[in-house]
């Protein structure tokens, strides 16, 4: 229909997003050397509509965590239409509460409600509506050069770069600390006016710094001590990307809240998911018509998510990730040691890992090397280098 249509060429498609989708965006990556426009796409490959092949390893805009049009969760979506559709977001359905039950589940010790969106930046604002509401009190802790997505108060909660630009930044209810500063944590928590500390468990959009050990499970302690709701961004983390579940798993820390989302659409149908403690979903028993979102919990989209569990969680996809795990790594290593002056070091849990080089802007450089060589992986915005 579009991709085999030479009214929807390359050219004339690139025209036509500078025209009336996003001119800037669009030119930005053609300044970079990158003009990506995605054709045909098939588990972990796409090809560009000039024929290129590329193996994609972008891990938050592509393939996110069963590949690209995954067989099992078209079938899956397919038999769901024979049923269902977005349904009415006023009631409860047979599709909502199947899902909620299953993930609820399988989330960590202590989980009891769960809550859907079309996005991730939707179901972190569902989080901090509720630590809000739960505590009754407003401010809420990021870490510096954090992203939580672009909806309203989620883009509040992140990096500067975004806020700025739309004139909502907001220093007054939204703190900023760095990561692994437990001083710096405490400082901010101590006046027990903090509602929720947020934290991508593996911070993304920087890059992928693992935290040192210990310090996510310190900043709960904090957050019990002082009256704050802990929230785990795990949009980009969770799902078995890590070698678990959940990536704060991994840190021995049971949060109020885990946000997840991206992958939890099997690439084929938008959703994200906030899944809540009693505690911090308090506002579910009692003010449950005080949040809503239409195309949240869409019932098809409810059965294409209950399908991605199924896979993340079965023995052959843990197995597959804890090989991937090594088989990356001694590979990384390897290569490292060839280039030390330019690849300077990894970081890495599970399938999910950040490199970084020793020049200015080394990972946009690397990007387009990768680029030029089959291989699609993209720079850290918070962290060129």
């Amino acid at each position: 229909m579009f991709l085999d249509n030479e009214e929807y060429s390359k050219e004339k498609s690139l025209e036509r997003c500078r025209e009336y989708w996003n001119p800037s965006r669009t030119d930005a990556w053609i300044n970079m050397g990158i003009d990506i426009m995605i054709g045909k796409r098939e588990g972990y490959y796409f090809w560009d509509l000039d024929g290129r092949k590329f193996m994609n390893l972008h891990l938050n805009g592509g393939t996110y965590n069963v590949g690209h049009r995954n067989p099992e969760v078209i079938e899956t979506m397919i038999e769901a239409t024979k049923e269902f559709d977005i349904g009415n977001h006023h009631f409860g359905s047979v599709a909502r509460g199947y899902l909620a039950e299953k993930i609820v589940k399988l989330s960590t010790p202590g989980m009891k409600y769960a809550v859907f969106s079309s996005c991730g930046g939707a179901a972190n604002d569902v989080a901090i509506k509720a630590v809000r509401y739960a505590t009754k009190r407003r401010k809420i802790v990021t870490l510096n050069k954090c992203f939580h997505g672009h909806t309203g108060l989620a883009m509040l909660a992140g990096d500067e770069y975004y806020t700025d630009a739309f004139l909502s930044s907001d220093p007054e209810n939204y703190l900023h600390v760095d990561m692994d500063d437990v001083e710096a944590m405490e400082n901010v928590l101590k006046n027990e006016d903090v509602a929720g500390v947020l934290i991508e468990t593996i911070p993304a959009t920087y890059g992928f710094p693992i935290p040192a050990p210990g310090y996510l499970k310190k900043v709960k302690e904090l957050c019990e001590k002082y009256g704050t709701l802990y929230i785990a961004d795990e949009v980009q983390t969770g799902l078995m990307r890590t070698g678990k579940l959940w990536g704060i798993e991994w840190e021995g820390v049971n949060p109020d809240i885990i946000v997840t989302g991206k992958g939890l659409s099997g690439g084929m149908y938008p959703f994200a998911a906030t899944i809540m403690t009693k505690e911090a979903g308090k506002w579910v028993e009692e003010f449950g018509r005080g949040h809503t979102d239409t195309f949240g919990g869409s019932e098809i989209g409810c059965v294409v998510a209950g399908k991605v569990l199924d896979i993340v969680t079965r023995q052959s996809t843990v197995d597959n990730v804890h090989w991937m795990t090594e088989y990356l790594k001694e590979g990384l290593d390897r290569v490292q040691k060839m280039y030390s002056d330019f690849f300077t070091s990894y970081t890495q849990r599970g399938i999910i890992f950040g490199l970084r080089f020793g020049v200015p802007d080394g990972g946009i450089a690397a990007m387009q090397s990768f680029y030029n060589n089959g291989i699609w992986a993209i720079y850290a915005r918070f962290d060129t280098q």
